[in-house]
């Protein structure tokens, strides 16, 4: 008991409170005791037993009418990271990014064991897609990979560049494999599917998608916008020692500048992702003429364009000679695509970051994000904004489809008996959102003023809002008046020796912020231990 007091007094800040120390350290439990050995081999699966009777022939169909048939070079024997260890006892591709970043204050080595090992030959696919989970390696999930490894890199201590190389060189497969598969027409807008958020539309954008028709997603593409800019921020850094990386420094840049592009207009009556009348971004439905319209949920995919953002440190245009005669050339030559570069005069000197959403348009997306009766819950952002309460039927494609938000769990079976992205909190997102917020108050100037909440009047400091998003979080997890955790799965135990021990729950309702589905999936929602324990930036 004494030596793990002195280890966690090492990594949680002497000025957090007693009560979110405990919650820290309860977060960073479940993390450790949801390590579990995962062995699989796709091609003995394949196979089946040798002494038993062959397995059914539909096992060996080729994808997608067989499962993992295109996988059998996977063959894993190692301790990972789980979602929980007994509910979800298989590991997930993206929760594992998030797991690692929470995981990086108390055992960087194994957080970035953990990011390489999807990398690893016997995993990462040759065509560089990372395997999603083990009942379909193929599905897609959001590429947040080299996002964990920039955030575990600089918890770690700024210090590991042989890691970073080694992340690096393999995500860039990885983005390849975005490039080639997900863009069918080569326009920088990308489809993706469901990208596990559980049928956050009015359909399976995995199937039922309509015939003759393809979707154009404004988060799919918003996460590669995303991903551009975090493998930019680590070229960046590489080319810092070593000049040899500026070149894919550039490579990254115009990635962004061409996604970014994309997103205003595309198709044959240019349709852009941007809805100027609702001040949000949308999917877009693209028929065989090229006709576009958009897909009208006001959902987190609307609001994930604000999380491609990154800060261009102001070294990079005083020592990476290429990375800044390309970006010049470009502002002359193409000013058009380079409006996504955001540069602010400061007391301290000039800050640059790389958007796609301009100051005019995340200041009416904030508009939507901080309103309580939209997506700003007492204790999060929520998935599906609570405009929706009593349900809408959109027009999609000739069809009339309904959506309804769902604060907890849904009553829609779309995807696969419940679709959960209805209206809870979840907490990766969420994370991503505060992030993100920062990054615009550094790059606006701290002095940014913005509503909250939206209608009140009330002015605050954009870094004031998202720490008190990220407060509304932590909540989930503190006594309330009543002695519960507002975090309790609603059939949860009461009394004293159960209420002192916080559970963590896989997502929240997003209303009175009751832990739902599995009930201690410390995994992604052990992010509220990052939280606590970069507050105190010690």
């Amino acid at each position: 008991r004494r030596e793990a007091d002195e280890f966690y007094a090492s990594v949680i800040p002497t000025s957090t409170a007693p009560p979110d120390r405990d919650i820290a350290r309860r977060a960073f439990a479940g993390l450790l005791w949801g390590k579990q050995l995962y062995r699989s081999s796709v091609a003995e699966w394949l196979a089946g037993d040798p002494a038993s009777p062959p397995p059914p022939e539909q096992r060996l169909a080729r994808e997608p009418f067989g499962r993992n048939t295109s996988w059998t070079h996977l063959s894993l024997a190692d301790v990972i990271s789980m979602p929980d260890e007994w509910e979800y006892p298989w590991f997930a591709s993206w929760d594992l990014a998030f797991h690692c970043v929470a995981l990086a204050h108390i055992d960087p080595a194994f957080a970035k064991n953990q990011l390489l090992l999807m990398c690893r030959e016997w995993a990462q696919h040759p065509s560089g897609q990372l395997p999603a989970y083990e009942w379909a390696f193929s599905d897609v999930n959001p590429p947040v990979h080299a996002w964990a490894a920039w955030h575990v890199y600089l918890l770690d201590g700024r210090q590991d560049r042989e890691f970073l190389v080694r992340i690096f060189t393999k995500l860039v497969m990885n983005f390849s494999w975005w490039l080639n598969r997900k863009d069918s027409d080569g326009s920088n807008l990308f489809e993706g599917g469901f990208l596990g958020m559980d049928n956050i539309s009015v359909f399976d954008r995995s199937r039922d998608v309509p015939a003759g028709w393809r979707l154009e997603q404004s988060d799919a593409t918003s996460w590669m916008a995303f991903m551009s800019l975090a493998m930019l921020r680590i070229a960046l850094e590489l080319s810092r020692r070593d000049r040899s990386w500026d070149g894919l420094a550039t490579t990254f840049l115009e990635h962004f500048f061409s996604i970014a592009e994309a997103m205003e207009t595309f198709g044959t009556d240019g349709v852009s992702l941007w809805d100027e009348a609702d001040g949000f971004f949308y999917d877009a439905l693209v028929g065989p003429d090229g006709h576009a319209e958009p897909v009208r949920v006001r959902s987190l995919v609307g609001l994930l364009p604000l999380i491609a953002v990154a800060e261009v440190p102001s070294w990079a245009f005083e020592e990476l000679s290429d990375f800044t005669a390309r970006l010049r050339w470009l502002q002359r030559r193409r000013p058009e695509i380079t409006d996504s570069l955001l540069q602010t005069e400061t007391a301290e000197g000039r800050s640059s970051a790389l958007s796609p959403v301009t100051r005019e348009r995340w200041r009416r997306l904030l508009s939507r994000l901080f309103d309580e009766g939209e997506f700003l819950s007492p204790f999060g952002i929520r998935s599906l904004s609570a405009a929706y309460r009593a349900g809408i039927v959109l027009d999609v494609g000739g069809v009339a489809m309904p959506i309804a938000y769902d604060p907890g769990e849904s009553s829609s079976g779309l995807f696969g008996g419940n679709s959960n992205w209805r209206g809870p909190v979840w907490f990766p997102v969420n994370v991503l959102l505060i992030d993100a917020l920062r990054t615009y108050a550094t790059s606006a100037g701290h002095d940014v003023l913005v509503e909250w909440p939206t209608g009140s009047a009330t002015r605050v400091p954009l870094t004031q809002a998202a720490t008190r998003i990220e407060d509304r979080l932590i909540a989930l997890f503190r006594l309330g008046p009543d002695g519960r955790r507002p975090g309790t799965p609603r059939d949860h135990p009461s009394g004293p020796l159960w209420d002192v021990h916080p559970t963590f729950a896989e997502f929240f309702d997003g209303d009175t912020g009751r832990g739902c589905g599995a009930s201690h999936q410390t995994g992604w929602t052990a992010l509220v231990a990052h939280l606590i324990c970069s507050r105190g930036g010690e």
